[in-house]
């Protein structure tokens, strides 16, 4: 057993020992239950994983071929797992939380309106929302990842001759429109083969917009999704529009010249955070009581709002019409207040966009007529103005009430990142996860779901967390202490409906790069379909903040019982090589 030495002084040090990855004293209960003679052969590894990790199909010969797997590495067997090598199988890779990536499993043949759509608010910045280069790079990075909705702010370039992507009125640098377009053709179908859509917030002249449609067309070419100016009645599946570019964007409007950038004095520092937060985010606010009860910041967001399409029409008749053809998906928002914004159309489907702060009092006074706009329609929800440094929102609050377009700020990384990175770690990763049923069904009297109706427990999620590993791999040996080991806890808790919602956590574990739990925690659940799993790790430190040592988020929907392998991410969400919990689940 190897030590570790950490200096205290110039004439003192401690020694620590460094210690071997063990197996907690339930695993080797059910090792003892599940080998014959010392070992854990092909027929005894299948009764394991359909009795404990409740895989009911699995074979004798799928058994085989995971001890086959496994067998390069000199602890194996070839009788099959010894006690080392069952704990190195579960603590794998091999053994994943979830459902196998890649995999898609949701039925992809109903309108677009039926899904949540992974979503980008402003995807060209590189940084914050006023000072930082706009660029095709996070555009690329979004579809790598997954993101299905990327969001372009289109203006004409300093000689009103071409088309330039910025966020209008800031300081940001603008790139080429074309340059985007581009990337978005090579990199739209890397990690899903489902349909992109660009929204484009257009502050264009006719005769550009004439110019952003042949660039467009030439770009996509038979990519380009263009049903007709007139509209859809009913939006298209996801699996009929595979490898497709899809435009959505309000009608063409009367060109308004940029105005003078406004003071930002103050503003700049609003979006600053410190100590925990810097290194985390915020902790993702909560829901309780109806409303959402952090940012409370009142600002006029107006620059976003979506304006009455029949007012554009007559504010420019001479819009170029070879543009308003590549709309496919409508966007406006209608004169008059919510009810008149809400109100479902038989005969046609459109975009609806509402800030965070306008969805959160609209969901206390229209909570069950926008879950009803959404059964036919989007709605796209984006972050308010203030949040100039990239920071995100609660996404639940959007997606409790059906919202398809949850529109995020992909570099604003945090805890609210997070758990959008793990919604949509849903479906295989494709992009597109299926709303719950009860969002989508109309009862008997042509009632809908209502979000603020407390309902009782559906089911119950048991979790024991047993230890972690590989941190001492990952990291430096003092990157987490100068003078000792680190002293890990885990945070689990609930994403989900305020009911839903909660944090717990272990005890922290002393000195120690491989710490053991061995604690269990209950989550009663209201909605599980919406429930998202947080998991993080953190080491404690007395005398300053603590420090961050990985985190993931789980949907509840698609974790795998029994006793899994569970890999952390960094901060920005990129997985770790080595590092990893092992951890039970169970429902009852």
């Amino acid at each position: 057993m190897s030590k570790q030495t950490y200096k205290v002084c110039f004439c003192c040090s401690r020694r620590f020992k460094l210690g071997v990855s063990e197996a907690p004293a339930e695993i080797k209960a059910l090792y003892e239950k599940y080998s014959e003679n010392g070992f854990m052969g092909a027929a005894q590894l299948q009764r394991f994983l359909i009795e404990v990790q409740k895989q009911d199909k699995s074979t004798e010969e799928e058994a085989q071929a995971i001890i086959d797997g496994l067998k390069h590495l000199t602890i194996f067997h070839h009788r099959g797992f010894n006690l080392e090598g069952f704990f190195k199988y579960l603590f794998s890779d091999s053994n994943p939380p979830l459902i196998p990536s890649n995999r898609v499993h949701h039925d992809m043949t109903a309108p677009l309106s039926h899904y949540f759509i992974y979503t980008g608010h402003n995807s060209y910045l590189t940084g914050n929302q006023l000072s930082s280069d706009c660029s095709d790079v996070p555009i690329i990075e979004a579809l790598k990842r997954g993101v299905r909705v990327i969001e372009l702010d289109i203006w004409p370039n300093a000689k009103k001759d071409n088309v330039d992507v910025l966020h209008g009125r800031t300081l940001t640098t603008p790139v080429e429109l074309i340059r985007c377009l581009r990337s978005i053709k090579e990199f739209a179908f890397t990690a899903s083969e489902y349909p992109v859509v660009i929204t484009l917030e257009d502050h264009l002249t006719p005769d550009l917009q004439a110019k952003v449609a042949e660039m467009v067309t030439k770009t996509f070419g038979d990519v380009l999704y263009s049903p007709g100016s007139e509209g859809l009645k009913e939006f298209p599946s996801p699996e009929s529009l595979k490898r497709r570019i899809i435009i959505s964007t309000k009608p063409p409007k009367e060109y308004l010249e940029a105005k003078e950038t406004k003071e930002k004095g103050d503003d700049s520092q609003k979006g600053k955070s410190s100590g925990d937060e810097e290194a985390w985010g915020k902790e993702v606010p909560s829901m309780k009581d109806g409303s959402i009860a952090d940012y409370k910041n009142n600002v006029d967001e107006d620059v976003n709002d979506e304006e009455d399409p029949e007012e554009a029409y007559k504010n420019h008749q001479d819009v170029a019409p070879e543009y308003r053809s590549l709309i496919a998906i409508h966007a406006g928002k209608p004169k008059g207040g919510l009810d008149e914004c809400l109100k479902v159309d038989p005969d046609k489907v459109r975009r609806l966009s509402l800030s965070e702060e306008q969805l959160e009092k609209a969901a206390i006074t229209h909570g069950q007529q926008i879950v009803r706009f959404t059964q036919r329609n989007m709605l796209r929800v984006y972050p308010k103005g203030t949040r100039i440094d990239s920071s995100n929102y609660n996404p639940l609050i959007g997606w409790m009430h059906g919202a398809q377009m949850v529109a995020f700020n992909m570099q604003g990384y945090g805890r609210s990142l997070w758990l959008m990175h793990g919604m949509f770690k849903a479906n295989g990763g494709c992009g597109y996860v299926k709303k719950p049923s009860f969002l989508l069904q109309t009862g008997p009297h042509n009632e809908v779901f209502d979000p603020r109706v407390k309902l009782p427990v559906k089911k119950t999620l048991k979790i024991t967390v047993y230890m972690g590993e590989g941190w001492y791999n990952d990291f430096r040996p003092t990157h987490f202490d100068q003078f000792s080991p680190p002293d890990f806890y885990t945070r689990v808790g609930i994403a989900g409906v305020p009911a839903d919602t909660i944090m717990k956590k272990t005890k922290a574990i002393e000195d120690s790069w491989l710490p053991t739990w061995n604690e269990e925690f209950e989550f009663p659940l209201a909605v599980p379909e919406l429930a998202l799993l947080r998991i993080e790790v953190h080491e404690y430190d007395m005398s300053e903040k603590d420090d961050f040592g990985g985190q993931t988020c789980l949907p509840v929907s698609e974790i795998r019982e029994g006793i899994r392998a569970v890999p952390l991410c960094s901060s920005k969400g990129d997985k770790y090589n080595h590092v990893k919990l092992l951890m039970r689940f169970e429902f009852l």
